[in-house]
């Protein structure tokens, strides 16, 4: 059992060294983020900064998932989309979250959702059109119902991250929906008279907690209004793509900049599981035939 696992561990690392060599350019962006990443850990490291260790080390494998993927459900991710997709997981984890550009840069969020969900589009939209360009499968779907799976696919993804970043800043007190200050409030909990009626407070300059002023010129909206930005800036992703995907279809492919981020399914000669499993069994043989000799 362990010499099986041993063997298996050796031509899944064969074939994702084939994997991540097959395109030059996305192999490139691969390896720089790649020392980048190593090189922030060891000056967390030295820093004692051992969250943030663990947040490397989690962008490390998180950036060999693409190929580990295209391996296992012998998928080909379009280099455009897998070098956005290597981007995207650099400019959440590393500048995102270690260097806090959440923090320095308003629009950093804002602009990470929108590309999250223009890529999930992407993703929905080539699980049903791969299925529908099969010939294993009689059933033909319009390009209008293909772009609407997309599109509901993408916001799912968006809806279940939210749900997870609430969950960690409840169960973990993470600040992952991230607060905004506003300066008018409407609640009905502010009804003297609990006839349901909206009550607002308006030119808000300051708010005292437990007799201390928070000092943040306003009023705190906990994670409401990040929740609904990220949504809607998902949702304009989505769309985008989706409307793209559309005219992809109909027009059977012509779309070119569609075509550069819909996977598709590998060809033969792209299966490099296979290759590396028939490389390691002419080794084997090869070894076999010297120790006999």
């Amino acid at each position: 059992m362990k010499l099986k696992l041993k063997k298996r561990m050796k031509v899944m690392k064969k074939a994702l060294h084939m994997e991540l060599r097959e395109h030059k350019s996305s192999f490139i962006v691969y390896v720089v983020l790649r020392l980048l990443v190593i090189l922030m850990m060891i000056l967390q490291i030295f820093n004692r900064n051992y969250e943030n260790v663990f947040l490397c080390i989690l962008t490390l494998i998180l950036l060999i998932i693409p190929s580990f993927i295209q391996i296992n459900l012998k998928i080909e991710l379009p280099t455009a989309l897998e070098i956005t997709i290597l981007l995207f997981i650099f400019a959440a984890e590393i500048l995102g979250e270690i260097q806090a550009y959440y923090l320095k840069f308003p629009f950093w969020d804002t602009v990470l959702h929108t590309v999250n969900g223009f890529l999930m589009a992407a993703i929905g939209f080539a699980l049903v059109d791969i299925l529908n360009r099969s010939k294993k499968f009689s059933i033909q779907l319009s390009p209008a119902f293909v772009a609407i799976v997309a599109f509901c696919f993408s916001m799912t993804i968006g809806v279940v991250w939210e749900f997870f970043e609430c969950g960690m800043d409840q169960l973990f007190g993470l600040d992952m929906q991230k607060d905004t200050i506003v300066h008018t409030i409407k609640s009905v909990m502010l009804d003297p008279t609990k006839s349901n009626r909206p009550v607002g407070i308006r030119d808000i300059q300051s708010v005292m907690v437990n007799g201390q002023d928070l000092g943040l010129g306003g009023y705190l909206d906990i994670g409401l209004l990040d929740t609904m930005k990220d949504l809607f800036v998902n949702f304009i992703g989505a769309v985008v793509f989706s409307i793209l995907g559309y005219f992809y279809v109909k027009k059977r492919g012509k779309g070119i900049l569609a075509k550069r981020f819909i996977p598709r399914l590998k060809s033969k000669d792209a299966d490099f599981l296979e290759k590396a499993e028939e490389e390691e069994r002419k080794e084997e043989l090869q070894a076999k035939e010297t120790s006999q000799n």
